[in-house]
């Protein structure tokens, strides 16, 4: 691993204990089409474009996006620009954030108001992931030659099309938002981040160089 390719410390420790045969069959044949899609535009050299899409833009697309950008960093795969948006705009939930911030990364909140801007950053040297909250077809996000992520059913269900988008791939992951105001949210925002970290490092692993 080059220095350039270092993540912040604690990011770092917990990238290194991701165990990918904890990932069932059901979920690696789910994220396959993902992976394929990746693989040809990194044969081609072409840019790898991914717009993580859930319902409010605020929680498992946000996660998404992160966690895959920081892998594309880790594994060394150029020209990776991971985005996201949701088939409407709300707010970044600020349990997300917190989530995040206790994985390693260093947040800056950029702006206030009801739908404030982050910056998220996974390493020193490396731009951050600019985080709020906004529709997939926002000005911010590519508008053709990209992979349209569904992270949750309901966006799946309530956009069967995603104008631009060259392939469309739904890779649901749980709401984590049912635990809201309950005791076990804590646990199950990080179980959820957990999960989709794993799973997209694992994504990001198999592309071949």
């Amino acid at each position: 691993m080059s220095n350039q390719n270092i993540l912040y410390t604690e990011i770092q420790s917990l990238v290194q204990s991701f165990d990918f045969t904890g990932i069932s069959k059901e979920r690696t044949n789910i994220l396959q089409p993902l992976i394929d899609f990746m693989q040809l535009k990194y044969d081609n050299q072409q840019e790898i474009r991914l717009n993580l899409i859930c319902t409010h833009n605020s929680r498992r697309s946000h996660l998404s996006q992160v966690w895959a950008q920081t892998a594309a960093h880790y594994y060394g795969i150029k020209n990776v620009f991971c985005y996201s948006g949701g088939t409407e705009a709300t707010a970044l939930f600020s349990k997300v954030i917190e989530t995040l911030e206790k994985s390693g990364f260093k947040i800056q909140k950029l702006s206030k108001g009801n739908n404030p801007l982050y910056a998220i950053k996974f390493s020193a040297n490396k731009a951050p992931v600019i985080g709020f909250s906004k529709t997939y077809d926002d000005d911010f996000n590519p508008v053709n030659s990209f992979a349209a992520i569904m992270t949750c059913s309901q966006a799946d269900d309530d956009c069967p099309f995603i104008a631009g988008a060259e392939k469309r791939i739904p890779v649901n992951f749980d709401d984590p938002k049912v635990y809201d105001n309950t005791p076990q949210q804590t646990e199950k925002y990080q179980e959820r981040n957990l999960q989709i970290a794993i799973e997209m490092f694992y994504v990001f692993s198999q592309i071949k160089k």
